[in-house]
């Protein structure tokens, strides 16, 4: 079946990412695929944009059928190959709502971290930053670590969404701590998360499609006053 899919994906990319995990925890280990340059700006040339017309990866095909949208991709695969490899939201009512509920919620990360920290850095020249503005965005990004934190003493399990096994939900938030952990936050303030990566890093599908130009460059130091 593998060999019938094509995913377009582009290192570093958090959506990527997770469509790469969650094909390999469902078995699909050495499907075909292409690293895209974003650098070179190959999101956007015709092969991309005749399959996505946002010019935007990742973007997937399993046989004549095309998915875009991270969210999507992953839906699609644990919906379509329910029973093939690992089992990724549970049939328990109380549990999917579970893994659910953290999945969606984790997009708050991107808000409050990515959005509205790195990328303030990222597109602001140091001489024109408000420090009052980043401070603000550094306190609310802070204040969604917290809530995270409580989520993770609250669990019992080990586990993002508390259920009793890994689980679709891992696979959305573990990516934006191993970012965390690249963008220099100090976990150690963050006991619980840092425990949870300790715990979760060694994950055979997190190790085998984690980002290659992670382990080629140095951390840049974008969230170390969080």
């Amino acid at each position: 079946m593998a060999e019938n899919m094509f995913l377009y994906w582009g290192s570093g990319s958090l959506p990527c990412w997770r469509v790469m995990i969650v094909l390999e925890e469902k078995k699909f280990g050495g499907y075909p695929n292409k690293l895209i340059e974003f650098s070179k700006e190959e999101h956007k040339t015709e092969e991309i944009m005749k399959l996505n017309p946002r010019g935007q990866v990742p973007t997937f095909r399993d046989g004549d059928i095309v998915v875009n949208e991270s969210n999507a991709i992953c839906q699609y695969l644990e919906t379509r190959y329910k029973n093939h490899g690992t089992k990724l939201i549970p049939d328990d009512p109380k549990e999917m709502a579970a893994v659910l509920q953290k999945m969606y919620e984790s997009s708050n990360i991107q808000e409050n971290l990515v959005t509205g920290v790195v990328y303030y850095q990222w597109r602001t020249k140091p001489e024109e930053r408000d420090e009052k503005v980043f401070e603000e965005k550094l306190q609310k990004a802070r204040d969604e670590l917290s809530r995270w934190e409580k989520h993770l003493e609250q669990s019992n399990t080990g586990y993002i969404a508390s259920t009793t096994a890994f689980s679709m939900a891992d696979i959305y938030f573990y990516p934006y701590v191993a970012q965390m952990d690249r963008f220099r936050i100090d976990l150690s303030k963050y006991p619980n998360i840092m425990a949870y990566y300790e715990r979760l890093k060694n994950h055979p599908s997190f190790v085998s499609t984690y980002p290659p130009h992670w382990k080629e460059t140095d951390k840049p130091d974008l969230l170390s006053r969080i």
